[in-house]
């Protein structure tokens, strides 16, 4: 699956400091996935941020189609639990 970057993600992924790696793992190996408002998919994936010294969310939403994932946004949370889904 071809991965597109917005120029909106783009520019949100340098100001917060997310590799494009990281939101490639994240789209091609979700820990969880589901759908949102107006179409839209969110990916997300629990890691271990060493700078910050604790537990992390990457939240990529984009749209999807069978040939691409095209990101809109992507940023980094420590509110995992706001956002991670007990049962899908």
């Amino acid at each position: 699956m071809k991965i597109i970057f917005s120029e909106h993600a783009l520019f949100e992924m340098k100001r917060r400091g997310i590799e494009q790696e990281s939101v490639k793992k994240a789209i091609t190996n979700p820990q969880q996935k589901f759908p949102v408002k107006n179409g839209r998919i969110v990916v997300q994936i629990k890691y271990h941020d060493n700078a910050q010294g604790h537990d992390m969310l990457l939240r990529v939403m984009g749209e999807e189609t069978a040939a691409f994932f095209e990101v809109v946004t992507v940023y980094k949370t420590s509110k995992i639990k706001k956002y991670w889904r007990i049962s899908q």
